[in-house]
């Protein structure tokens, strides 16, 4: 089994960064790699609440996982089982951690429990190319600045 991590620095606050997590109209913003649409996001944000997400990408292909809310902790900490629509014999765990920092937050997100390095470095893109999206959210609601 491995793991990857990943930190971002976000310019929103825990609690914004954290909804986007737990929010299905905010979750349609930005989940998948690239920018197809989220066709399915279904969330019921607490311990033992389950989510499904599927996505379609550029290429039509479509995906969708689901899992369990493991650890809920607003706005600091969430964990959660994962698995693939198409492999639901295979699960790993997501976890996201949140901490404030000085021009907004800090993201710290792992997918742990992954089978071998392909799947890491598979995962690792498709989880940047939904946290560029993220970042590009927050960074498109912030008001413009003053000349």
């Amino acid at each position: 089994m491995t793991s990857l991590t990943i930190i971002r620095r976000i310019k929103a606050s825990p609690e914004a960064v954290f909804a986007a997590f737990t929010d299905p109209d905010t979750i349609a913003l930005w989940w998948g790699p690239d920018r197809g649409p989220v066709l399915l996001a279904e969330v019921d944000p607490r311990i033992g609440g389950r989510f499904h997400v599927r996505f379609r990408m550029e290429d039509g292909t479509e995906h969708g996982s689901m899992g369990t809310f493991e650890e809920y902790d607003p706005p600091h900490r969430i964990a959660m089982s994962w698995t693939w629509d198409s492999d639901p014999g295979e699960t790993s765990r997501v976890e996201v951690s949140l901490r404030t920092i000085e021009d907004g937050t800090e993201l710290t997100f792992v997918h742990a429990r992954l089978p071998d390095e392909a799947s890491r470095d598979s995962h690792e893109d498709g989880w940047n190319g939904a946290l560029d999206k993220l970042e590009a959210i927050f960074a498109e609601r912030r008001p413009a600045s003053r000349g």
